[in-house]
């Protein structure tokens, strides 16, 4: 306790920090479940890959676009820091790109659906957007640019162009479980060794 008879925030801080880890789990179950099955997933499958009660989805996220908005942000983040993450533990810089590339295709197949969550909120999902944009462009220019200066990769490829083709590939994988990008985006990224 302080001077004026209140606690000191040494004893509420480790319930903040064990409400953060409990939503971080939370989220990844989301996404696993999203990415497995869409977003439309339902919530007990979520609270059942998290090993929560639904009532615990619903107290950090009251509605369905909530807990996917957050996915989003926090899949945006975790590819945000896995960059550097492969750089440094890959075996090469075209390597770390191609595992990156891997975790982007399961970020992509959340994105799409995110896209039909949000019909209503147009300017909500383009603020959404610009924050994709702005934080993992630049991620993948790193590596792109690690692997160019390594002599893995030719010149002259441009980070958001990349993104784009390979968010192309997955286009309709949310709705036909047939298809799967993968092996499509893996021929991309092993067309773009550098020959020699």
């Amino acid at each position: 306790m302080n001077d004026s008879g209140h606690r000191t925030g040494s004893a509420a801080e480790p319930k903040r920090k064990d409400a953060r880890r409990n939503q971080q789990a939370l989220l990844d179950a989301a996404a696993a479940v999203f990415v497995r099955s869409g977003v439309e997933a339902p919530v007990r499958d979520i609270a059942a890959e998290a090993g929560v009660g639904m009532g615990t989805i619903y107290r950090h996220f009251p509605t369905r676009a909530d807990l996917i908005v957050a996915v989003y942000r926090h899949q945006v983040e975790a590819l945000a820091e896995a960059g550097p993450a492969l750089l440094a533990e890959s075996t090469s810089p075209h390597a770390a790109l191609g595992r990156w590339i891997d975790l982007f295709v399961d970020f992509l197949v959340t994105k799409h659906g995110l896209a039909a969550a949000l019909r209503s909120d147009e300017a909500g999902f383009e603020t959404l957007h610009a924050y994709f944009l702005g934080r993992l462009v630049p991620v993948c220019a790193g590596i792109l640019d690690a692997a160019v200066a390594a002599g893995e990769v030719r010149p002259g490829l441009d980070a958001l162009q990349l993104m784009r083709g390979v968010g192309n590939l997955c286009i309709g994988a949310e709705n036909d479980s047939r298809y799967d990008a993968r092996p499509l985006v893996a021929l991309l990224v092993a067309g773009m060794r550098q020959a020699g």
